[in-house]
């Protein structure tokens, strides 16, 4: 599928050799900051990590938006995946719990995941349509889910996108490893009363 020139990628297939081990050094760099609890990723200092000048890394990556996106896209794909897994499971419960806590682990090794998430729109073809799929098979899955009785007829897709982007935060700013005792809050305050 092609894209208009205009609009930023996170697609690397199409760059010159040197141009896709610049943006690797800036991704790199940008990585350890953000692992580093530098959630900011100023420009400034990602170029000059990776040893390169500031208009070289806003050539690739025009805004923070775009770097958070191509940042996450290796995660974002792996809990597409997961959520297709999810709504092909026969059981619908089973299937929307190993999501969630594939989802929760996802964002919680994958900061930058985390804040696209939590970010409502996406700066990047490749990250709308992997959003597209991911709320496709989140709707599949809740529906069939709502069907059997599960879950609350009102929960939307979006709904799970941002309880888990709380969740994921909860279990960042703990000191304990509470993935499943919030897993099962999150699943119990999503079930039919």
């Amino acid at each position: 599928m092609g894209y208009p020139l205009n609009v930023p990628t996170t697609d690397t297939q199409k760059l010159r050799a040197d141009s896709a081990r610049v943006r690797a050094q800036m991704l790199a760099a940008a990585r350890e900051r953000l692992h580093g609890g530098d959630a900011d990723l100023p420009m400034n200092a990602i170029a000059k990590a990776a040893g390169v000048g500031v208009g070289t890394a806003y050539r690739h990556f025009p805004n923070r938006q775009v770097l958070l996106e191509a940042l996450a896209v290796q995660s974002f794909a792996a809990l597409v995946q997961d959520a297709r897994s999810g709504a092909a499971d026969p059981d619908p419960a089973a299937g929307l719990r190993r999501l969630l806590r594939a989802g929760l682990l996802l964002l919680h090794d994958d900061p930058a995941l985390a804040v696209v998430l939590a970010t409502p729109g996406s700066a990047c073809a490749e990250t709308a349509e992997l959003g597209a799929e991911l709320f496709g098979a989140l709707d599949d899955l809740l529906a069939r889910a709502r069907a059997a009785g599960l879950i609350r007829p009102e929960v939307t897709a979006d709904d799970l996108r941002r309880l888990v982007c709380g969740v994921q935060h909860a279990m960042r700013i703990g000191d304990d490893d509470a993935t499943d005792r919030y897993l099962d809050i999150l699943l119990a305050g999503l079930r039919t009363p």
